[in-house]
């Protein structure tokens, strides 16, 4: 199966040419919140169906997921700045 991509990220993947295939800034991005799964089962869904409407359960599931990770990073506070030494 395809796996759905991002139009900005399809874009950048043209510019930069199909023989350097590198990781999708962000799936990264996502991966670090711990909703990976999640995500990649919303563009599967995307990639079969073709229409948001008919994946309300993986987007509602990617949403409490992606909700989770913002409360509890609000619960933990501010993450400190590094010293720029």
């Amino acid at each position: 199966m395809a796996k759905a991509g991002h139009a900005w990220s399809r874009a950048a993947a043209a510019e930069q040419g199909e023989a350097e295939e590198g990781e999708d800034p962000l799936d990264a991005m996502i991966a670090r919140t711990g909703c990976l799964e999640q995500h990649r089962q919303l563009q599967e869904c995307m990639a079969e169906r073709q229409d948001w409407r008919h994946c309300q359960a993986q987007l509602r599931a990617f949403g409490a997921c992606m909700a989770q990770r913002q409360q509890q990073q609000q619960q933990r506070g501010p993450i400190p700045a590094r010293p720029t030494d």
